[in-house]
C-alpha cells in the first residue's frame, strides 16, 4: 500500500492536546508553600501493538478497534515511591506517597491531577509525550512566580530544588550562558522593533531518566510577531558518558525539533477534517533557516546508572523560548506555538 503525504498527516496519530491550570501560595518571604496542579488531556488509541492493531487508522480500516477509553474514576491510590513518568508532577514539589518523597523539590503541601477524555482524533507517542506538554506549563508558570516576587529565575528554582543533579544542570547551563542575575522582564525594553531575552527551563526527565536544563537566547520583532533563536545553552546529565559526540548529536537533534514545535508545528482542522496535511499547512522548520549557536555542557556522572538523552532536550526548549519572549517584551505565551500571529496578538494585549 502506498499513502500520500496528504493521506498520512490527514489520518495520523497526533500528539496529545493539554490544558494545564496551576496555583501557587507563598509565603511571607516570597517562597512556594502550596503547589496545585490540575490538566485535562485528550486521548484515543495510542502504540499499535499485537494486541492492539486498532490504535491507528489504519488498523480501524481493516476491522479492529482502539483500546478501550476506560478513565480511572475513582482515582487510584498513587504509586509509591512516585511515579512521574509523564513529568506530571513539577519538579518543585516533594512528591510525597505514604511515607516517600520522591519529588525533586522542597515544596510539601501540593495536589496533582489529570484527567483524561476521549478525543476525536487518534493520539500517541510524540517525542517526549507528555512531558514537553507539562513542562511547558510548570516551567512557564515557575518564571511567572519568580516574576511576581522579583526574583532572579535561576536562584528562584535552585531556591526550590532538593535535587542535587538538577541543581548541578540548572547551575551549569547558567555558568556557561553567562547569566546576569535580575529578575524578567528585562529593564528598559523597547516597545516597538526588535528586542532581546532569555529564558531557563529545566526538567527531571521522567522524574529519573536524564537531568536537563536550557537558557534560550532570542530576539523578538514586536511589529510582525517573528521569533528568532539565536543561542541555545544546554546543560545535561544522563549518567556515565561514552559517545560524547552521539550525546551532543542526541541533544541538538532534540532542541532543534524542540524549536520547530514551539514555534510552528500544529495540527489545524474544521468541523469535518483536518486541514494541516503538507508542508505548506504544517509549519515546521523548513531548510535553509539560520540554526542557533549552540552550546553543550555534558556533565559526566560515572558513578551513576546510565539514563536517557533522546527525549531529555527537546523538553525544555518550549518553555526557555517562552520565557525568553517574556523577557524581552513582557508578554506571556501561554499556547503552543508561538506563531507570528499569537506573539503579535499579545504584544498588542500589552498593558
Amino acid at each position: 500500500m502506498q499513502l500520500s503525504r496528504k493521506d498520512e498527516m490527514a489520518w495520523e496519530n497526533y500528539g496529545n492536546a493539554f490544558v494545564i491550570d496551576q496555583r501557587v501560595a507563598l509565603d511571607a518571604s516570597g517562597n512556594i508553600s502550596v503547589w496545585d496542579y490540575e490538566a485535562w488531556s485528550a486521548a484515543r488509541g495510542g502504540r499499535p501493538g499485537y494486541n492492539t492493531p486498532g490504535n491507528v487508522v489504519t488498523g480501524v480500516l481493516v476491522g479492529s478497534n482502539p483500546a478501550p477509553f476506560a478513565p480511572r474514576t475513582p482515582a487510584p491510590a498513587p504509586d509509591t515511591p512516585l511515579n512521574n513518568g509523564s513529568n506530571t508532577a513539577p519538579s518543585y514539589i516533594a512528591g510525597r506517597v505514604r511515607d516517600s518523597a520522591n519529588g525533586a523539590g522542597v515544596i510539601r503541601s501540593e495536589r496533582v491531577l489529570s484527567h483524561r477524555v476521549l478525543s476525536p482524533f487518534f493520539t500517541g507517542p510524540l517525542r517526549a509525550p507528555e512531558r514537553l506538554q507539562n513542562t511547558f506549563a510548570h516551567e512557564c508558570f515557575m518564571d511567572e512566580v519568580a516574576t511576581h516576587v522579583k526574583a532572579d529565575p535561576v536562584e528562584y528554582r535552585l531556591k526550590h530544588l532538593s535535587h542535587a543533579r538538577l541543581s548541578a544542570a540548572v547551575r551549569a547551563a547558567a555558568k556557561a550562558a553567562n547569566w546576569e542575575r535580575r529578575p524578567s522582564p528585562r529593564p528598559g525594553r523597547a516597545g516597538g522593533g526588535k528586542v532581546t531575552g532569555r529564558g531557563m527551563a529545566c526538567v527531571c526527565y521522567e522524574g529519573d531518566n536524564g537531568y536537563v536544563a536550557m537558557v534560550a537566547d532570542v530576539t523578538v520583532d514586536q511589529n510582525t510577531g517573528q521569533i528568532q533563536v539565536t543561542r541555545l545553552v544546554v546543560a545535561q546529565d544522563c549518567g556515565p558518558i561514552s559517545n560524547p559526540d552521539g550525546m551532543r548529536n542526541q541533544i541538538e537533534g532534540g532542541a532543534l525539533q524542540g524549536i520547530s514545535r514551539a514555534l510552528g508545528e500544529e495540527v489545524t482542522w474544521d468541523d469535518t477534517k483536518i486541514t494541516s496535511v503538507d508542508w505548506r499547512s504544517y509549519h515546521s522548520l523548513t531548510l535553509g533557516i539560520a540554526p542557533p549557536a549552540m552550546e553543550i555542557v555534558l556533565l559526566n556522572q560515572t558513578d551513576e546508572e546510565a539514563c536517557g538523552s533522546g527525549e531529555t532536550s527537546i523538553t525544555v526548549v518550549a518553555p526557555a523560548i517562552g520565557n525568553a519572549v517574556f523577557d524581552a517584551t513582557g508578554v506571556r505565551l501561554r499556547q503552543v506555538p508561538f506563531t507570528p500571529e499569537r506573539v503579535l496578538a499579545a504584544i498588542r494585549a500589552r498593558t
